[in-house]
């Protein structure tokens, strides 16, 4: 199994000479089996250069997994051009959204429909099939089976566990670490606490032993303790989440907007100091960045 960073940030896209090493789209990962079967985590702004790529090889056949449906996870779907080929077929799986009562068809409708947008999905070329999956539920894509575990962040959110070749690899989407939002001595405290417990039991389980880790690792420790509740964690509690599960490497990515690529090497060799000899190897994402599973 391999996998190819498209995207590494979080928020927006950030394109600029001072983002060029870490790259400035958001949220892609492609990942082919040794096969070359393909499937894709997010569709933020770097499934465009892939589906570029896709198109220049004829028509394409891939399984797009949507982690949630804030903007920079889905709004480089419009500009995937295997949708608007003819023999291509694009199947879109993700959670739904339960306050609108809508399923994963709603990630590309929405954003296409008339004013925002000048094409619509009617006038779409490809075969375009939507699966609005529950957590838990495996997909079999014959090449790899791919499993959705709710995570913690502002909307509907799942990691995905793929399993291809015989290896694992884990995406947390966007992920804060699971805590009690009621202080000790409320009356519901005790309750939460049971639930926080349970939740990270059951993410602990599926994550144990993961060849590769890929986790939202958007803030300082500092910056963390500013933003709790904002659905993002720490490059500290994602590594620490890492040696937790014993995961063989960790990509640490959504990296925050105001990062430059000298802030994020900076941060790179504080991490490296800090973590050296606890038993954890960890890269920062970077857009282009290949690794085997």
């Amino acid at each position: 199994m391999r996998i190819r960073f498209r995207g590494t940030r979080g928020s927006l896209p950030v394109p600029g000479p001072q983002t060029i090493k870490y790259g400035g789209n958001t949220t892609c990962i492609e990942v082919r089996a040794d096969d070359g079967s393909l499937l894709v985590l997010d569709a933020g702004t770097g499934i465009r250069e892939l589906g570029r790529e896709l198109v220049a090889e004829g028509a394409a056949s891939c399984d797009v997994f949507i982690t949630h449906i804030h903007w920079d996870h889905i709004s480089g779907l419009p500009f995937f051009l295997p949708l608007f080929v003819p023999g291509s077929r694009v199947t879109l799986h993700g959670p739904g959204d339960p306050l609108n009562m809508t399923g994963i068809e709603a990630a590309l409708a929405r954003q296409m429909e008339y004013p925002f947008f000048p094409v619509r999905t009617a006038e779409l070329a490809a075969d375009i099939r939507y699966r609005t999956l529950v957590e838990g539920e495996t997909v079999d894509l014959g090449f790899a089976r791919v499993t959705p575990l709710l995570m913690n962040h502002p909307a509907p959110n799942f990691g995905y566990l793929v399993r291809c070749d015989g290896r694992t690899l884990f995406f947390t989407g966007d992920h804060e670490p699971f805590g009690n939002i009621y202080l000790p001595g409320d009356e519901d405290f005790e309750a939460y606490a049971a639930l926080v417990t349970e939740r990270r039991r059951v993410v602990l389980d599926m994550l144990r032993d993961v060849d590769l880790l890929v986790i939202d690792a958007q803030y300082t420790p500092e910056e963390y303790q500013r933003k709790k509740g904002w659905g993002h964690g720490s490059m500290a509690t994602a590594l620490e989440l890492a040696r937790e599960v014993g995961a063989g490497m960790t990509v640490l990515t959504h990296h925050d907007v105001n990062r430059t690529d000298a802030d994020l090497d900076g941060l790179d060799a504080w991490l490296r100091a800090r973590w050296k000899d606890r038993g954890v190897r960890f890269e920062l994402a970077r857009e282009g960045l290949e690794l085997q599973a």
